[in-house]
């Protein structure tokens, strides 16, 4: 389940990381009269009664001036993407309405902190926090694919990018729904899928693999057996699965020396297996016969322009809120730039896009 992302804006001084540590019950930020004190947004995981659990952030002050004032400030804007409920603390700066303008524009709700009394008030702010949460529609990751019963299989290659001694995110989420859906999960690497395969007294139900195994997965799986991935189930659940798709179709489109804009939402350190940085761009540059200017944004990093790009790829999301995906999505729109995910795109680079099962959610 994705945390709730509570953003506090304000101006410098206005009170943020007071009411930020207040609410946490701890000192989270550190608090001083002098401006700008807070530089980076400084996160906080959290349990809020009625809300569950949230990551409380506390965001630089805007107004003030000066190159690193700017610098800030623009931090401070792009935590708004990834935003579910902003807190806004007016102090009569003139830059107060602009801010709600933004956040308004970026479809987040605003609660706004008017005087000290309500500051002061935590309960009534919980109480707000709470009136302002979205509606949630939760939505199965699997999407329809399987019911009780179903064997399923996962392909979960463990190589040099996988963690030690745990499984990534995606792989735990899809296998404990399979649990709670009562059907029977089968786990291997891809170098024990025909084994797998053959210990069963009859096909699985669906096979859900690593999307960059999708070549050696195919080549092992009768062509009717039912095959996706994790992160095309991320894109069913989180994204926009049908944008994804269509978009895919600009691969082909491709020639060398165009631009193409990866996008992380983690932020990590890559290896030279990295599905990302390495992987991908490789497979496109085989795909258009030349080298391409591929730019990486990690993070909250997404650039304002989007321009410049022949297509946009987005990872999977694993850590990432559908409203932050959907941002992007949304962007990338406007800018007429197609956007697509790291497990259509590599079903499409492998050319089984049309074999590969998509999520009915």
């Amino acid at each position: 389940m994705d945390r709730m992302q509570i953003a506090f804006f304000g101006a410098t001084n206005s009170g943020k990381s007071t009411l930020v540590n207040a609410l946490a019950g701890q000192e989270v930020s550190l608090v001083s009269d002098l401006p700008g004190t807070t530089t980076d947004p400084v996160r906080k995981a959290i349990e809020l009664p009625g809300l569950g659990p949230c990551i409380l952030v506390d965001t630089a002050g805007y107004g003030d001036p000066g190159a690193l004032g700017a610098e800030r400030e623009r931090r401070s804007r792009a935590t708004i993407d990834a935003t579910d409920i902003a807190v806004l603390l007016r102090s009569g700066h003139p830059e107060d309405d602009r801010w709600v303008q933004l956040l308004q524009t970026a479809q987040v709700p605003v609660v706004e902190i008017r005087s000290r009394a309500e500051a002061n008030d935590q309960a009534g702010l919980l109480q707000r926090l709470q009136a302002a949460r979205p509606d949630e529609k939760p939505r199965l990751l699997t999407g329809g694919l399987v019911g009780k019963d179903d064997v399923v299989v996962l392909v979960m290659p463990q190589d040099s990018e996988a963690p030690k001694g745990r499984l990534i995110l995606p792989q735990v989420q899809v296998l404990r729904e399979l649990l709670d859906l009562s059907c029977i999960p089968v786990c291997c690497q891809p170098e024990g899928l025909q084994r797998a395969l053959d210990g069963l007294s009859a096909p699985p139900t669906l096979t859900i693999t690593d999307s960059q195994a999708f070549a050696k997965v195919n080549a092992i799986l009768p062509p009717d057996a039912p095959l996706t991935s994790f992160s095309i189930l991320l894109a069913g659940a989180k994204g926009d699965i049908r944008t994804f798709v269509e978009s895919a179709k600009a691969i082909g489109t491709l020639k060398p020396g165009d631009r193409i804009l990866i996008a992380e939402a983690c932020t990590h350190v890559p290896d030279t297996e990295d599905i990302g940085r390495v992987k991908i761009p490789n497979l496109l540059r085989k795909k258009v016969g030349g080298d391409l200017t591929v730019t990486i944004a990690a993070g909250n990093d997404f650039p304002d322009d989007l321009t410049p790009y022949r297509l946009i790829i987005q990872c999977g999301g694993c850590v990432a809120t559908e409203r932050l995906l959907r941002a992007r999505i949304r962007k990338a729109i406007l800018a007429g730039v197609p956007i697509t995910n790291y497990g259509i795109a590599l079903a499409a680079l492998t050319g089984i896009l049309n074999r590969v099962v998509i999520p009915r959610s």
